[in-house]
């Protein structure tokens, strides 16, 4: 069992791997491919974690933060890389790119470092640095620079505001009906990556619905979610 609880540990660490190698697709401005090895690292992360818990890896290898190593991670996935294709993929006013990146990774570590980040039933309290999302439908949808600049401080805001978000995988009111959008966004998203971010309206147009969703079921009154 130990031996289990390690290779789970290592599957979480290859998440970074992941984000190295998106953050390589991101240099060469290959914006499909960095979204491609976000999108697996996204997967990993929902799997590592239920995985973790089942096999009790705090208790049994000790000597592993399981908790320290997945912000690590996710700080690399869901903060970092997203940030560097925020400041270099032109969706911002070119002027503002850099500034925007570096404003979005100070107060996503702050964030992150936040022991009240979440509420008693798992929702996430502001905005919770799902910053590879936003590069997502910021590449997907172009909007002009400004109204993406505006969106971006909006959101940076929001990481220190009593605002609720959800989180897909432990929320209890509505938790299949959330699963199920959940797993058609990934599907959508994945059509979207494959198809060079051009898709299809109607894929463009159920990503949006969903994505709608996912925020304004996060202002619901909350139920005690599963641990």
């Amino acid at each position: 069992m130990r031996a289990l609880v390690l290779l789970v540990h290592v599957l979480t660490a290859l998440g970074a791997a992941l984000g190295f190698l998106a953050l390589m697709a991101a240099v060469r401005g290959d914006w499909p491919m960095m979204l491609f090895w976000l999108g697996v690292a996204l997967v990993v992360d929902a799997v590592d974690g239920p995985l973790a818990r089942g096999l009790k890896a705090e208790r049994r290898l000790p000597r592993w933060d399981g908790r320290a190593l997945d912000l690590v991670v996710d700080f690399t996935t869901y903060v970092f890389v997203p940030a560097y294709a925020i400041a270099a993929s032109g969706v911002l006013p070119a002027e503002w790119g850099v500034l925007a990146g570096a404003v979005i990774v100070v107060t996503s570590a702050l964030y992150f470092a936040d022991t009240r980040m979440k509420t008693h039933d798992n929702r996430f309290r502001g905005f919770p640095g799902l910053w590879n999302v936003v590069i997502f439908y910021l590449l997907l949808l172009r909007p002009d620079p400004q109204v993406a600049l505006a969106a971006v401080a909006v959101l940076v805001i929001l990481t220190f505001l009593p605002v609720r978000f959800v989180h897909p995988l432990r929320v209890r009111r509505l938790r299949l009906l959330t699963l199920l959008l959940l797993g058609v966004w990934i599907a959508l998203a994945a059509v979207a990556v494959f198809d060079s971010l051009k898709p299809e309206p109607m894929v463009v147009t159920w990503l949006n619905v969903i994505g709608v969703y996912f925020l304004l079921i996060g202002l619901l009154p909350g139920r005690r979610a599963q641990s």
